[in-house]
């Protein structure tokens, strides 16, 4: 009886008076007071700003709320304003309008046949393929491999073949968005446009490395999604328990979906490449055998090759492209070039061989790198040390003591330094 009493006297400002006799005041304040709030016969609407805003509510305060409602025999709707095109921040005065990238009407679902798949990709391409249909047991997918080897491919053929609904950045693009909006004070609406999407990209996670603030924001997003059932898809230049910069937690959050490795392309890929490019077949292969397996390069020469075609008006034979590409083909190599296609194939960056970090698979890395040098080159061991990083003689001498012993029960090392050694001759 007292509760009906309380009903017929109810009103919109009782029922918020009740919520902030409840709720600590700092919470009332920044989520339940600048929400829309209006009576509908029983039930008490509670209009948000946008979704996130509407989802924390629900998840921190709901059960709280409901009971309060409860007692003036009034059912609870939390909900969002209905408007497509203004995002407003909750906690602020702050409009801010997004507009989204707007995608090609018409997809294509061959688009993979573009990609130039060797065998240690096919995996790759298999997994994106799947997860562009949307049809995938996994979430998220995560593709790491040396710079040109073609993630970014894949990851517009993923977009293109696909009609779902794709939110894609790179990690610069997110963290210099997060940044933003945090001195906009927007951040809720940048919260809002990176869940709701089908399916969320980001290109080069590494860009986050070390930047705590946008990596917490990140963790967040991808266990929302996760739990949303959306899917995701990252690249990175090393698999997740190799990066730099990021602590076990989120090295682990990264290598609970499904991790796949996209090898730079062979000499087969490369000839493919050139061929299609337009370059005499002659001539690709001879320069599939000469060039590294760098996508990016691979398409440098292509660029070269047809524009030297189109201003001096005479076809590229070898003798041309010898001249032509004499800073690329392996016979220019210089130690330093050495040095840092073995990053890639490491996924090390350069700057961390040469710098102080004395992590595990760094000081491996370079320890390999000495040996592979030593045995592929005439360098001295001041030399090598010099080249990788500036370490001195004693400190080469030690490096190339340590991968003797290990070498001895260890034939993985072997193999993993005679990888080395093709690629410095």
């Amino acid at each position: 009886m007292q509760a009906i009493a309380i009903n017929k006297n109810v009103n919109v400002e009782s029922v918020m008076g009740a919520f902030a006799s409840k709720i600590d005041p700092a919470g009332f304040t920044a989520w339940i007071a600048p929400l829309q709030a209006s009576l509908c016969e029983n039930r008490l609407d509670l209009v948000a700003q946008n979704q996130f805003t509407a989802d924390y509510i629900t998840r921190e305060y709901g059960n709280t709320l409901k009971n309060i409602a409860a007692d003036f025999l009034l059912d609870l709707n939390i909900s969002v304003r209905a408007n497509n095109n203004i995002v407003q921040s909750a906690n602020d005065n702050v409009v801010c309008e997004f507009v989204k990238e707007s995608k090609p009407v018409i997809k294509n679902k061959n688009v993979f046949d573009k990609f130039i798949c060797s065998d240690e990709n096919m995996f790759a391409v298999a997994a994106c393929k799947k997860i562009a249909l949307s049809d995938s047991s996994f979430s998220q997918l995560f593709l790491y491999g040396p710079s040109g080897s073609g993630k970014s491919m894949l990851l517009d053929c993923i977009c293109n073949a696909t009609d779902k609904n794709i939110v894609r950045m790179s990690g610069g693009q997110f963290v210099a968005d997060f940044a933003r909006a945090l001195r906009d004070r927007t951040i809720f609406s940048f919260k809002d446009i990176c869940r709701n999407c089908d399916m969320f990209i980001l290109d080069d996670v590494c860009a986050l490395a070390g930047k705590r603030a946008t990596t917490e924001e990140f963790l967040q997003l991808i266990m929302d999604l996760k739990s949303a059932g959306k899917n995701i898809v990252l690249t990175a230049n090393c698999a997740p328990n190799a990066l730099n910069g990021f602590d076990r937690r989120i090295q682990s959050l990264f290598a609970s979906g499904l991790a796949v490795d996209v090898i730079a392309p062979n000499a087969y890929v490369r000839r493919l490449m050139l061929i299609r490019g337009g370059v005499d077949m002659v001539v690709a292969d001879e320069l599939a055998k000469q060039i590294n397996g760098d996508g990016h390069l691979v398409n440098g020469i292509i660029n070269k090759i047809k524009t030297y075609t189109e201003l001096m008006g005479e076809r590229v034979n070898m003798d041309i492209a010898s001249r032509l590409l004499a800073d690329v083909l392996n016979k220019s190599k210089t130690p330093l070039s050495m040095v840092k296609t073995m990053c890639d194939k490491m996924g090390v960056s350069f700057d961390e061989i040469c710098g102080n970090s004395r992590a595990r698979r760094l000081v491996r890395a370079r320890q390999i790198m000495m040996a592979a040098l030593k045995s592929a080159t005439n360098l001295s061991l001041t030399e090598i040390g010099n080249i990788c990083g500036g370490r001195d003689h004693a400190t080469v001498v030690y490096a190339l003591s340590q991968i003797e012993k290990q070498k001895i029960t260890d034939l993985m090392l072997n193999a993993e330094i005679d990888d080395m050694v093709k690629i410095c001759k």
